[in-house]
């Protein structure tokens, strides 16, 4: 029920406003609460939201292991609970992780509808796992790139993307061959520390960072972080969880349902960075569209 993650955005865009909204919005969603697992070097994390205008109660939760011995296991694995809001009944239990990749995608889209340059042309995704896919999926479906790039660590992850991917995809050597000259860069690593540094970034460039979701994990350094124009899905989790903007010390200009309200500029014109951390109202309301699309067909 979500092989098109665009059929998403209308939702996706109403819960970020509802979310930036505050009381009135009727988001209710507490930071993500993240349990270490030391003696494994993995943590767990539990994000329950309720959205009082689709009528929705959730929790997801996920495990994020940084470096797997056997990668064959994915980095980040997922659930998400769906309730009966008026009386805490279990309703369905599902996949989190495809909600999960492709909610993520679908709101690094809206970012990108919002913050790109007016010409871009050149797409660069750098990291080459389940968020790469995603990304390019709802990219290349939504927008139309001359020149899509990837790069990965290691290249024969990068070579098999290009292959799986539905279009002509250029791997790159090195990330700054992929970056430099891109309009739309996205980060989708497991990196922890800078991938991606502002000397490289073509003024005007839009860039999702995606991955770094710890406090002192890095995608991207100082540079770029402080001469972009910073947008984020949470403030509050952005200064709690993000160590791109914590670390950097970057302004956070606005959240990304602000714009989508109205009451922030988008800014396209600048360059442009949305970090991305996934908040627990994302996965309610794809929670909900799946569940409401699987009891429609039965």
């Amino acid at each position: 029920h979500l092989h098109r993650a665009s059929l998403l955005l209308p939702a996706l865009e109403a819960a970020l406003a509802n979310f930036s909204a505050g009381a009135a919005g009727g988001v209710v969603q507490p930071v993500r609460t993240v349990l270490p697992v030391p003696r494994h070097g993995g943590y767990l994390g539990v994000m329950p939201a309720y959205s009082a205008a689709d009528d929705a109660l959730t929790t997801k939760l996920v495990t994020f292991y940084e470096h797997l011995k056997d990668s064959s296991v994915p980095s980040h694995q997922a659930t998400v609970l769906l309730f009966d809001p008026s009386n805490g009944t279990l309703k369905a239990v599902l996949d989190g992780s495809v909600i999960t990749a492709k909610r993520t995608a679908a709101v690094s889209a809206i970012a990108t509808k919002l913050l790109m340059p007016a010409f871009a042309e050149v797409l660069c995704i750098l990291g080459a796992g389940v968020q790469a896919y995603s990304h390019y999926d709802i990219f290349t479906e939504l927008f139309t790139f001359k020149e899509v790039r990837i790069w990965n660590r290691t290249k024969e992850k990068a070579v098999q993307f290009a292959r799986a991917a539905g279009g002509p995809v250029r791997v790159c050597s090195s990330a700054q061959e992929a970056v430099t000259g891109a309009d739309v860069i996205v980060t989708v690593t497991m990196a922890t520390s800078p991938i991606l540094f502002g000397d490289w970034v073509k003024p005007g460039a839009h860039i999702n960072a995606v991955g770094a979701s710890r406090p002192d994990w890095r995608e991207l350094d100082d540079e770029l972080m402080k001469n972009s124009v910073l947008f984020v899905d949470s403030r509050d989790a952005a200064l709690t969880e993000s160590g791109d903007v914590i670390l950097s010390g970057a302004e956070i200009f606005a959240e990304l349902g602000e714009v989508l309200k109205g009451t922030k500029p988008a800014l396209p014109e600048k360059t442009t960075v949305f970090k991305s951390l996934g908040m627990a109202v994302e996965d309610t309301v794809a929670a909900k569209f799946v569940y409401d699309a699987w009891s429609a067909g039965n």
